[in-house]
């Protein structure tokens, strides 16, 4: 016998996705041909800042590919200028936040398909067409009129409350336009959390790193020092069995995807906040200056899945001193799904942006005690902590 009984699910942290993504708007209200143009006129201007998606319909006739006719599942060409998927299978919100996830924006023509909020055109030869799509104006932002001689009709003005306080702009004002959604984009920028990865068990060390007390204080509570000005909160990556010795005046995120390092850290950190951006650091990392960290803020491109320095003496990202942008939980879960747990591998494979930095020393690792006697040595490590001490004699 089956039970009916619905069972509750675990409640998780949500990603702030519409029905395609963390930002979209339904342009409704004009011509297709209208809002097609616009939305290019739109996406030129934005796409070097932005990864930026469109998304329409088409009703007319098209010839299906043969493969699809003989029974596939999918059809994929690789053309010289693009790539095309043709798939007969339905794809729903679930799969659609998946294909746009690496998107900033989504511009939807809302004469087909509706979109979490609405840029409403007001073009009299659309307006029966508009009326009868009333219901999906839920989340009014922009109003577009045709020209200087229209005004919004009378049944928007009764059916949304504060019509009066949407900005208004008209059709031939592009840059008006394009200001609105560099505005939007700039007010929904994710915010900067700092991750301090102290949960390695130090087995080549030989004791806790994050305990070190390169700077006259346990490592991880000077990197915290460090990103507290810089982010909008900080967090020390532990495990269980090390909560108890975090300083009550520290945030600690336990990991809850454990046995996979920082790799699960990262993870852990965004199943937390789906929607913050992270600036990860590892502990073992004690020439790391406010300088360096701020470059990288500085070099931050929301376009990428993250933003990473390169190893120092070579050519590929360091993943443990990175800026992971929200998008880039959902490549890290992919990644995992396919075995693969190595917060490098993302980067290289990935859409990362990587940099040089300015300071390469900064990031030099210590990770075993022969590492350890090295920096003892090191006439960096040396000056910086003189200028450590001088600030704590102030």
């Amino acid at each position: 016998m089956t039970s009916k009984e619905h069972h509750k699910h675990p409640k998780l942290a949500r990603p702030g996705y519409g029905f395609y993504a963390r930002q979209e708007w339904a342009l409704v209200g004009a011509p297709c041909s209208t809002i097609q143009t616009l939305s290019g006129q739109i996406i030129e201007q934005l796409s070097a800042r932005f990864a930026c998606a469109y998304l329409d319909a088409n009703h007319q006739p098209v010839d299906m590919p043969n493969s699809l006719k003989s029974g596939a599942a999918m059809d994929y060409v690789d053309a010289i200028d693009f790539k095309q998927f043709n798939t007969k299978g339905e794809i729903g919100p679930f799969q659609f936040r998946a294909l746009f996830n690496d998107l900033d924006f989504v511009l939807v023509n809302g004469n087909h398909h509706e979109a979490a909020a609405q840029i409403v055109m007001i073009d009299p030869d659309k307006k029966d067409s508009l009326h009868r799509k009333l219901n999906r104006l839920t989340n009014v932002k922009l109003l577009i009129l045709k020209d200087e001689t229209v005004t919004p009709f009378d049944f928007l003005k009764e059916s949304i409350s504060d019509l009066d306080t949407v900005p208004r702009v008209y059709l031939q004002d592009i840059d008006g336009i394009v200001s609105f959604f560099e505005k939007e984009m700039a007010l929904n920028t994710a915010m900067l959390n700092g991750l301090v990865l102290a949960g390695g068990q130090s087995q080549r060390m030989g004791q806790d790193k994050g305990l070190i007390e390169w700077h006259g204080i346990p490592q991880r509570e000077h990197l915290a020092n460090l990103l507290g000005p810089l982010c909008e909160s900080v967090f020390i990556s532990c495990r269980e069995d090390q909560l108890a010795g975090i300083h009550e005046n520290l945030q600690a995120l336990p990991d809850t995807f454990s046995g996979l390092g920082p790799f699960g850290a990262i993870l852990s950190a965004f199943r937390a906040y789906p929607d913050r951006a992270w600036l990860v650091v590892a502990c073992d990392l004690p020439l790391l200056d406010r300088p360096s960290l701020e470059y990288l803020i500085q070099s931050r491109c929301v376009k990428k899945i993250a933003t990473a320095y390169r190893v120092v003496d070579d050519a590929f990202p360091e993943p443990l001193i990175t800026i992971w942008e929200p998008k880039a939980y959902a490549v890290m879960l992919s990644f995992l799904a396919q075995g693969y747990s190595c917060p490098r591998k993302v980067l290289i494979n990935a859409n990362a942006e990587v940099i040089t930095a300015p300071n390469p020393e900064a990031l030099q690792n210590v990770n075993s005690r022969e590492d350890f006697e090295k920096m003892l040595a090191n006439p960096a490590f040396s000056s910086q902590l003189a200028v450590d001490q001088s600030k704590h004699e102030l």
